[in-house]
């Protein structure tokens, strides 16, 4: 008794469609919206000029596909630069250490 039950998607309720959060839609409808304009201004005559036109919103789909242990592809890039680019020398100050004191004391 007294233990609580938390389903492991109660998060999910919080994100639109259950996947993207508001900066998510906001970077996939920039990548549509350019692309939709790029489409309407270069018109894809050849196999070259279709790929760049869908360039755009093939990148910003990518950069929001939901990935597994991370909210999407965007938020695992974010994880990967710091720990790259933050500290990896990890100090220990654990329960049992003392604190600026020397052994005998």
């Amino acid at each position: 008794m007294g233990q609580y039950l938390i389903p492991a998607n109660s998060k999910k309720s919080m994100l639109y469609l259950s996947f993207f959060n508001l900066t998510d839609l906001i970077i996939f409808g920039t990548g549509c919206a350019l692309t939709f304009i790029l489409l309407l201004a270069a018109g894809a005559n050849d196999l070259v000029t279709a790929i760049l036109v869908l360039l755009p919103a093939l990148v910003c789909g990518f950069l929001v596909i939901p990935v597994p242990y991370h909210h999407n592809v965007r938020t695992l890039i974010g994880n990967i630069y710091a720990y790259f680019t933050s500290r990896r020398t990890y100090y220990w100050k654990g329960w049992c250490m003392r604190y600026g004191e020397k052994e005998g004391k």
